[in-house]
C-alpha cells in the first residue's frame, strides 16, 4: 500500500472518511478533490468539514480543486453523488489515465437513464477498471474509528483485492465480491425503503410496523436485483439488509430522516432545501418505479414511497392501503 497514491472526488462526509481510511491502511499519497474551488479553500483554510464538526481532517490528506491530480492517481475513488456524476467526471475525464481503478462508494441510480454508478464511469472514461464499495457505514462513525463492514464489489478480483488493501483497517473490515449488480442496486433500493421507514416514524406506527417494513423491503430490493442480474445472497449480506438496517434506523440516516420530516408534515421540496444534502432515495424512487414497470414487478412499497413524493398522497393512507392488500404465503413473489 505504501505505493498507493489515492485520490477522491468528492470532499463530502464519505470522501473525507474513505480518505481517513486510505491514510490508516497506508496510502502513499492521498488527496481529495472537490468540484467548488470555495469549498475547497475553506476546507485548507480550517481543516474542518462543516459536515463534520470537531473533527480535524488529518495532515496527510491534500485538498485539491485542481483536476491533474487525477493524472498520477493509481486508486481513484468516486464519493460524488449519483445524480451529479456525470457531470462532475466528464470534467475532469480527461485526467484519468486509460485503464485507471476507480473505487465507487456512491449509492443510487440516474434519473432518467436509470443507470447505476459503475454504469455512468463506464461511459465517462476510457476502459476503466470499476469496483463498487458499500455497506452500512455512517460517515461520523467511520471518522471516530467505529468499527463497520464494507463489501468491495467488482468482476475483477485484482480489483476488489486492491480496493481491500487500499481501505481496510483495523476498524474498517472490507470483504470481496464479483457481484457488483446486486451490491449496487442494493445500495441504490434501500434508501428507498429507508425513506417509508421514516414514514413510520414520523407516524410513530412503532417497533412492529417498521420492523415488518423492513423485512418486507428487502424482499422488493432482492426482487428487483435479481430481475436484474444479481445475485440473492447479495441482499442478505452486509451490502443488504445490514446496510438497509443502519439506513432505516440511524438517526443520522438522511433519507429516514427526510421521511420523518415529511410524515410530521414538512414538503420534499422545502426539506431539500433546508438541508442543503443530498437525499439519494428521492431520485432513486423515480427510477426503481420506471424500471419496475417495465420488468413487470411487483413493488408496492416503493409505488407508496412514490407516490407520496410526488403525487401527494397521504402518508396514512399510503400505510392503510399496504395493511389492506391480500396475503398469502411469505416469500419473493408475493408482498
Amino acid at each position: 500500500m505504501k505505493n498507493e497514491h489515492v485520490v477522491i472526488a468528492g470532499d463530502g462526509q464519505m470522501g473525507l472518511a474513505m480518505a481517513a481510511a486510505a491514510v490508516e491502511a497506508g496510502a502513499g499519497r492521498v488527496q481529495v478533490w472537490g468540484p467548488f474551488e470555495s469549498s475547497v479553500s475553506e476546507l485548507r483554510r480550517t481543516r474542518e468539514s462543516p459536515r463534520l464538526p470537531g473533527w480535524p481532517i488529518p495532515e496527510p490528506i491534500e485538498l485539491e480543486f485542481d483536476p491533474s491530480a487525477f493524472a498520477e492517481g493509481t486508486v481513484l475513488v468516486n464519493a460524488i453523488p449519483t445524480q451529479f456524476m456525470r457531470s462532475v467526471w466528464g470534467r475532469i475525464a480527461s485526467c484519468v489515465p486509460a485503464g485507471a481503478l476507480v473505487v465507487s462508494t456512491a449509492k443510487g441510480l440516474e434519473i432518467g437513464s436509470g443507470a447505476r454508478p459503475s454504469e455512468i464511469l463506464a461511459a465517462s472514461l476510457d476502459d476503466p477498471r470499476i469496483c463498487a464499495l458499500s455497506g452500512p457505514t455512517i460517515a461520523a462513525e467511520l471518522i471516530r474509528r467505529l468499527p463497520a463492514l464494507m463489501v468491495a464489489a467488482s468482476p475483477s478480483s485484482e480489483a476488489t483485492a486492491r480496493t481491500h488493501q487500499a481501505f481496510g483497517t483495523g476498524w474498517l473490515r472490507i470483504y470481496e465480491s464479483d457481484d457488483l449488480v446486486g451490491v449496487e442496486l442494493a445500495g441504490a433500493v434501500k434508501n428507498v425503503i429507508a425513506l417509508a421507514a421514516g414514514f413510520c416514524d414520523g407516524l410513530e406506527l412503532g417497533s412492529n410496523a417498521k420492523s415488518a417494513l423492513l423485512a418486507r423491503g428487502l424482499v422488493e430490493m432482492t426482487r428487483f436485483g435479481l430481475a436484474l442480474g444479481a445475485r440473492s445472497d447479495t441482499f442478505f449480506g452486509v451490502a443488504g439488509v445490514g446496510d438497509l438496517a443502519t439506513t432505516c434506523f440511524s438517526p443520522e440516516g438522511r433519507n429516514r430522516s427526510c421521511g420523518e420530516a415529511i410524515a410530521r408534515g414538512a414538503t420534499l421540496a422545502d426539506y431539500l432545501e433546508e438541508q442543503h444534502c443530498v437525499v439519494e432515495g428521492v431520485p432513486t424512487v423515480e427510477s426503481v418505479r420506471r424500471a419496475a414497470a417495465e420488468l413487470g414487478l411487483e413493488m408496492p412499497i416503493t409505488e407508496m414511497v412514490g407516490r407520496i413524493l410526488f403525487d401527494d398522497l397521504d402518508p396514512r393512507l399510503a400505510i392503510k392501503q399496504l395493511m389492506a392488500r391480500p396475503s398469502s404465503a411469505e416469500g419473493l413473489r408475493e408482498v
